[in-house]
């Protein structure tokens, strides 16, 4: 059974490196990939250092476009493992979610993050995501923008292409429910860099938002 990491990562310099590392150190996982979103600091570099292969691509793409590119781009897999750039060591925890998918329990396993109340934002994003994803698929999601996640080849054929920006989650959980796969939430103890309550946080929670909007209406409207 291969297995296909892959890492859409912008500006992660200082946490990229750890993050393949530990992605590395997973039994069973055959190749780590990162689709670097034209990073202004040393993301390629890193992670080239650590020994991902890298798929460098326009920053507009976002992180939908990075994953569908890097996706379509390798050597086509059984399982894939998307995981976020800057989980640095605690990336490891990804096996659990391939544990889920491998043994046939789950056609995609998504990790349920311990909550990081001091760090986060109003949650106003979250809580939007997780309403449209229970109106549209029915499926009750805890960590509706979880990036952390692991999924099996059919599942994804199903789910491509994927939705553009930070929809892609959103977009994805839906799609895979709707499609008849069995969806699941797995505790994990990852942890990655929080998004703050300053100006750079609340930018970052609005271009989620509008990406949320992007992905949701179509999927409303049939």
């Amino acid at each position: 059974m291969r297995v296909a990491a892959v890492v859409a990562a912008r500006n992660e310099a200082g946490r990229v490196g750890a993050t393949v590392e530990a992605i590395r150190s997973i039994p069973g996982v055959d190749e780590v990939v990162v689709a670097d979103g034209s990073s202004e600091d040393g993301t390629a570099d890193e992670a080239l250092a650590a020994g991902a292969r890298v798929l460098v691509g326009p920053a507009r793409d976002g992180k939908g476009g990075a994953l569908e590119a890097a996706v379509g781009w390798i050597e086509p897999a059984d399982v894939y493992l998307l995981l976020d750039a800057d989980l640095g060591l605690t990336a490891r925890e990804g096996g659990a979610l391939l544990d889920e998918v491998r043994s046939g329990a789950a056609d995609l396993a998504i990790g349920l993050l311990p909550r990081e109340p001091r760090h986060g934002g109003f949650r106003l994003v979250k809580r939007a995501a997780g309403e449209a994803i229970r109106r549209l698929s029915g499926f009750r999601a805890a960590e509706p923008l979880s990036g952390q996640r692991a999924i099996t080849a059919a599942c994804l054929a199903a789910v491509r292409p994927l939705a553009p920006g930070f929809g892609v989650e959103v977009a994805m959980t839906v799609d895979a429910v709707r499609a008849g796969f069995g969806v699941v939430e797995v505790p994990v103890a990852m942890r990655h860099a929080p998004t703050g309550r300053d100006l750079a946080g609340f930018v970052h929670r609005g271009r989620q938002g509008l990406d949320l909007l992007r992905a949701a209406l179509p999927r409303a409207l049939g």
